[in-house]
């Protein structure tokens, strides 16, 4: 009895936590659709979403398995249409897009030129020391990516091609803590810092579109940059450097490999036309306001310039070394978001929460309750579905309390910019995607970001708009 006892015991010991996701989520899924008061199909789709979304928090699995999962449940409970909704999604295919400009880039030596720039302009005693060098380059590339945002208006596409050159830069360090740190450091600054930029952050552009097409007022970039630049710019990118720095600056001073040091930064034919191949995408995205494209069409410019025979810069069998199961990741997402929306529950939930606030509240505690509902709301669907499923319940209230539109919607854009997992954001799919950072790091990264967002820079934020409104 007691040698069955610590065989048990034993056997048990050495079982994943990770593992204890999946009898929670099914837990959760059978609970919400026996007991929540929903229709069939609303408890149904919410049962699903709940048990993916488990499976996704803990990771027993791979998330791409997990999004096959979660498509084939939508698919058989549903329909295959809305399981493949995902997939007809431009942003979905903007990623894979994007995957294989960061291939080029990487191959194309771009990388590689990136980083005999930044070690050019290093000084020797930086270079010597691992803590100065981290911090140095951890300040010049996080307000670098904030300056990318202004070009550049898609995070997923900036994202994409940033991670490549900072995978570079962190072979700079023997510490594994230090590469993540440069890793994540300027990915989190040109994805959050873009809440300052109207154009930077997609959920800005469905924000003010919505509001625009529903009567509401137009909010011009310079306006938007304006009000929001400041603290949701300028401010969270200070934030992410002293996160970064505190959660991963190395221990060791003497953990830096010192390059070689050159007279001038030899610029190759690849990769001058490779630069010259972002610069025209560059241009097709920043002008987006004339032609009204999708980025997705610049950046598959981009790609077809860099895989194109002889005026390429890598060769086609560069494809087979790019991971695309990101994609499945993606097609679940959406497939969530649209199956919400179409049982009605995402109307149900926003309504709901909505109806708790009174209609002579002061600015103060609509920008605030705005605020909780979209943090609410993006726990069980990604950031950019939220915003096309409140912003126009927003609207309608704001328009009969007599609140400013324009600040309930440049917080609403603010609050769906803070993300505390991987699965709330497409753009946290596309970094985890890399390689570089498990889930629990990127995780800890993300929770960290928000929850110090929420605490300071949102009340800041709110501040402003209450003694200027």
């Amino acid at each position: 009895m007691a040698d069955g006892i610590r065989r048990f015991e034993a056997n048990t010991s050495n079982i994943d936590p990770a593992w204890l996701s999946l009898p929670a989520g099914l837990l959760a899924a059978v609970g919400i659709f026996q007991f929540a008061p929903l229709t069939a199909d609303t408890a149904l789709m919410l049962a699903i979403t709940v048990f993916c979304v488990m499976l996704w928090i803990g990771s027993p699995v791979e998330p791409w398995f997990t999004a096959l999962i979660c498509i084939g449940l939508i698919g058989v409970a549903f329909s295959s249409k809305l399981a493949l909704t995902g997939f007809r999604s431009p942003a979905t295919w903007l990623v894979v897009v994007g995957i294989l400009i960061g291939e080029a880039a990487q191959q194309s030596g771009l990388a590689e030129l990136v980083e005999r720039l930044a070690h050019n302009r290093m000084s020797d005693r930086v270079l010597s020391d691992a803590v100065v060098a981290y911090r140095y380059l951890l300040v010049v590339f996080c307000f670098a990516s904030l300056g990318l945002a202004v070009l550049i208006p898609s995070s997923l596409v900036r994202v994409l091609i940033l991670g490549p050159i900072l995978i570079s830069l962190g072979d700079l360090f023997t510490e594994r803590r230090a590469k993540v740190g440069l890793f994540l450091g300027p990915l989190f600054a040109t994805f959050y810092g873009s809440s300052g930029v109207l154009t930077g952050s997609l959920a800005n552009i469905i924000v003010t579109g919505l509001v625009e097409s529903s009567g509401g007022p137009s909010i011009s970039w310079t306006e938007w940059l304006h009000w929001l630049g400041p603290v949701m710019g300028v401010g969270r990118v200070l934030l992410v450097v002293g996160i970064t720095y505190l959660l991963y600056r190395p221990r060791e001073r003497d953990g830096i490999i010192a390059p070689e040091r050159t007279e001038r930064a030899t610029v190759s034919a690849d990769e001058l036309r490779m630069f010259g191949f972002l610069l025209l995408g560059v241009v097709i995205w920043a002008t987006d306001f004339i032609h009204g494209l999708h980025p997705l069409f610049g950046a598959l410019a981009v790609a077809l310039l860099a895989f194109a025979p002889r005026i390429g810069v890598v060769r086609s069998d560069a494809v087979s070394e790019a991971d695309f199961s990101i994609l499945f990741f993606l097609g679940a997402i959406f497939a969530i978001a649209e199956g919400l929306q179409r049982t009605g529950f995402t109307d149900l939930a926003a309504g709901q929460l909505l109806s708790y606030l009174p209609s002579d509240a002061s600015l103060l505690v609509v920008l605030g309750f705005v605020v909780v509902v979209a943090q609410l709301l993006t726990l069980v669907m990604e950031g950019l579905a939220v915003a096309s499923v409140l912003t126009p319940v927003l609207i309608s209230f704001s328009t009969g309390a007599g609140v400013p539109l324009v600040p309930v919607a440049m917080i609403e854009a603010a609050a769906l910019n803070t993300y505390f997992f991987p699965y709330q954001s497409a753009v946290l799919v596309a970094i985890l995607g890399m390689d570089v950072v498990n889930s629990v790091e990127l995780t800890q990264m993300s929770a960290a970001v928000a929850v110090t967002t929420l605490l300071l820079l949102i009340p800041i934020q709110i501040s402003v708009f209450v003694v200027f409104f």
